[in-house]
């Protein structure tokens, strides 16, 4: 179960900001994403720049992983924390509407060019989860970032403690779909939802659960 392994798995490094802060880059940004694979709501990026401090991080973030890997309540907790720690946060999003529209890979990009923009300073160099950003800046791109680096790694629960956020808000908005349990994932509930009452205003039309329930 999330959480319930994670002081078994390994713990994200700051290997690779490191080698950018060696090369005077301090203001490096990780950068991760929530809801790429939901049938409802937004795709949520954020990005996270941390001070260059390896022992102070090691320390004060010891308990940020993956976001996948930790509970709802873990998340909560440390996003404040990242919050407080982190020299800039980022939060952008692309709607379900622009998912429709571009494709999920290009509202991902969109997501998070928007999450760079909101930092409160501008980075120098970007260490990206899987894709490549079109900005002229220096960038480290990984597959399972938020596993491997710590930057990324705290990207990842702001991205998902914020989306979890904005689907429970939704729930309230759009009762009868459960997305403040499911957040807008796959799951039988979802499917016996969407077959009872048909997509909602959130729901990714140009999905094909969304489009035909009923092959599920």
């Amino acid at each position: 179960m999330p959480g319930r392994s994670r002081s078994r798995l390994p713990r994200p490094t700051l290997a690779e900001e490191m080698a950018f802060w060696r090369r005077g880059c301090e203001n490096v940004a990780g950068l991760d994403e929530a809801g790429r694979g939901a049938w409802a709501g937004p795709v949520v990026a954020a990005a996270v720049i941390l001070p260059p401090d390896p022992k102070g991080l090691r320390r004060r973030l010891a308990g940020v992983r993956d976001s996948k890997t930790l509970t709802p309540e873990q998340r909560e907790a440390l996003f404040p924390e990242i919050l407080r720690i982190a020299r800039g946060v980022g939060i952008g999003m692309a709607s379900p509407e622009e998912i429709d529209a571009l494709g999920i890979v290009p509202a991902t990009r969109l997501a998070m060019l928007r999450a760079l923009k909101a930092l409160p300073i501008s980075p120098e160099a970007l260490i990206v989860d899987a894709l490549t950003l079109p900005v002229p800046l220096p960038q480290r791109v990984l597959f399972q970032a938020d596993a491997r680096c710590l930057s990324a790694a705290a990207a990842s629960i702001v991205a998902k403690a914020a989306r979890d956020r904005w689907m429970v808000e939704m729930d309230r908005i759009y009762p009868g779909y459960g997305f403040a349990g499911h957040k807008g994932y796959g799951t039988p509930a979802h499917r016996r939802a969407l077959q009872a009452h048909g997509p909602s205003p959130i729901h990714r039309r140009s999905f094909a659960p969304v489009r035909s329930p009923s092959l599920l």
